[in-house]
């Protein structure tokens, strides 16, 4: 657990006012002096994020964030960082100091809290300079000086995020029985990392492994040996630049997928991905498409955002199109100027991210899609690419359904 990825762990944020206590409780709960505690108001600048393991919950990643009252004349870009936290927050402690507890400011963070489905805790710190009066009971008392009322806490945050995560995130897992055999096609050229495979691939083949499920890992130029040497085949997933390749040497009874739509499935809305894509018969010449990219990474001379996707765009829709590359984990605010989005596999950021920028892009009425739908849809093999998440992908829909109602 202590190596997974920021990407997969559970996103817990501390929130609230200067002065609150937040840095002390986030030391406590890491059990490590990381964060800078002080009188002075402001101590904290930017978000600060630690990997930890919340046993027997499993791996989590707790940030602390600067002060929602800050005044000073950094407030303004510290409070706007701490805005962005909420977007990956799975789930909120907002603290607040017993001796200095501001109700209209807890309530206004409920309402940003509520606005982004975010499940939260209450949590009054400073507990020994508490008065007699009546505790909340909604609220977790805690203490640095009281150790036993940190392993209280740690005990409702379990408690709290066992009911919001009760299943562990699956790329495979439930779309295969135990005992299936799983053939994974790994290009090795010019952009695969030298002495490794990429984090969806390591991530699938690891899935794979949980479920019980078989998986032969081959590059594309030895697919075609593997396919005449397997008796027996459930499925075959490739990265997304080989997809024509890999569906034309495939046979049409084996289903067929890439690694960037089973990343979409398991942490977005595949449904709108695959919505989003029909939007490239919809583009005009000047049409404007935002290539949207979670991590930042060397660019090779046949980059697959920057370079081909744009060019296999321009050649099927046989449109000037112009594109914007964003690379960063913040998401930008000006979409009203784009006609279409299209989103790395997201393997970077956590599912909250994901969903908020599906959410935000529904919001903002702009059709989003991603690199291993589109790269499906041009090469007329998306029908194909879509029919082993059938079942599921009627289920999603169903989930983010009953998640907006």
């Amino acid at each position: 657990m202590e190596k997974t990825p920021l990407a997969f762990r559970t996103h817990v944020s501390i929130f609230g006012n200067t002065n609150a206590g937040k840095s002390t409780l986030f030391n406590a709960l890491i059990g490590q002096d990381m964060m800078i505690v002080s009188k002075e108001r402001g101590t904290t600048t930017d978000p600060v994020t630690k990997a930890m393991e919340l046993l027997p919950y499993g791996p989590i990643a707790l940030t602390d964030t600067a002060g929602l009252s800050d005044k000073s004349s950094m407030g303004e870009k510290r409070i706007e960082k701490t805005e962005k936290v909420l977007d990956k927050t799975d789930f909120a402690i907002y603290a607040a100091a017993c001796d200095e507890f501001d109700d209209k400011a807890y309530n206004d963070m409920c309402r940003e809290f509520e606005k982004r489905r975010i499940p939260h805790l209450l949590v009054f710190t400073k507990s020994d300079l508490a008065g007699n009066e009546a505790k909340r009971a909604d609220a977790v008392y805690v203490s640095d000086r009281d150790k036993d009322s940190i392993e209280k806490l740690k005990g409702v945050m379990i408690e709290r995020l066992s009911k919001i995560n009760p299943d562990d995130p699956t790329m495979i897992g439930d779309l295969l029985p135990g005992g299936s055999t799983v053939v994974m096609v790994v290009p090795i050229d010019s952009e695969a990392p030298k002495g490794r495979i990429i984090l969806p691939q390591v991530q699938f083949l690891r899935d794979c492994l949980d479920h019980g499920i078989k998986a032969v890992v081959v590059r594309d130029t030895e697919l075609e040996e593997t396919l005449r040497e397997l008796n027996r085949i459930d499925l075959v997933v490739t990265d997304s630049q080989a997809f024509k390749f890999v569906s034309s040497v495939v046979p049409q009874n084996i289903p067929l997928t890439s690694f960037s739509m089973m990343m979409a499935k398991m942490k977005g809305d595949l449904n709108a991905f695959i919505k989003g894509a029909e939007n490239i018969e919809r583009l005009k010449d000047g049409s404007r498409i935002l290539m949207a990219e979670a991590c930042t990474h060397n660019v090779s001379h046949d980059d697959i955002g920057k370079v081909k996707i744009p060019r296999l765009l321009r050649q099927y829709t046989g449109k000037s199109l112009e594109f914007d590359y964003y690379v960063h984990q913040d998401f930008p605010k000006n979409l009203e100027d784009y006609d279409l989005v299209i989103h790395c596999g997201g393997c970077m950021i956590n599912s909250r991210s994901m969903i908020n920028r599906i959410r935000f892009c529904e919001e903002k009425n702009i059709p989003i899609t991603n690199y291993g739908v589109v790269l499906a849809y041009v090469n007329g093999i998306l029908e194909r690419s879509k029919s082993i998440f059938a079942g599921r992908l009627r289920e999603i829909e169903s989930d983010f359904a009953k998640m907006n109602s």
